[in-house]
């Protein structure tokens, strides 16, 4: 870990002093990892694609200005979670919509249903408010722990897994619903 970020902030300081080279690397070393978060939002590697591609043009902008002041990752999971953000608040109306009228099957196979659920959570999710989902999205998709969220998204350990409980209360509640 250790070892990968220094890797990673030797790249961003290549980058920094003209060198778009270091840059490329950087997308290739960070690209598979950024695209598996965003299918576990989206379950669509288009979308995810188009996400990933988002969130490498925002850090081409703004890596110029990194200070090294935390690690690359932290700094790359928190452009994650702003574009996963942007997104749902984008989507999550149409998403939640479209969920009520997909026509109940006759027949379900356990995938089918799994799908469903996974859909139906992921709409939940979008109802959430920000800093909830945020800490949702790192415990759940990355399974990081409060520490590393608590360094991801700038909130004490305390309130993270306050967030989270409250998150998990609220999921129930508007799974229950409908």
């Amino acid at each position: 870990m250790q070892n990968d970020m220094h890797k990673d902030h030797e790249l961003i300081r290549k980058f920094q002093k003209g060198d778009s080279k270091s840059f490329d690397q950087i997308v290739r070393i960070h690209l598979p990892e950024v695209i598996g978060f965003f299918i576990t939002i989206t379950n669509d590697q288009m979308q995810a694609e188009d996400l990933a591609q988002d969130v490498f043009l925002k850090l081409f902008k703004y890596l110029k200005g990194f200070r090294f002041e935390s690690s690359f990752k932290t700094y790359l999971y928190r452009i994650n979670l702003n574009t996963a953000n942007s997104w749902m608040t984008r989507n999550k109306w149409k998403k939640i919509l479209g969920l009520d009228k997909v026509p109940e099957p006759v027949y379900q196979s356990k995938e089918i249903e799994e799908d469903w659920m996974r859909r139906e959570l992921r709409g939940a999710i979008a109802l959430l408010p920000q800093k909830q989902r945020n800490v949702v999205l790192l415990r759940i998709n990355d399974q990081f722990s409060f520490s590393q969220i608590s360094k991801i998204t700038g909130m004490k350990e305390g309130t993270a897994k306050v967030n989270f409980h409250h998150a998990k209360k609220k999921l129930m509640e508007i799974i229950n619903e409908e």
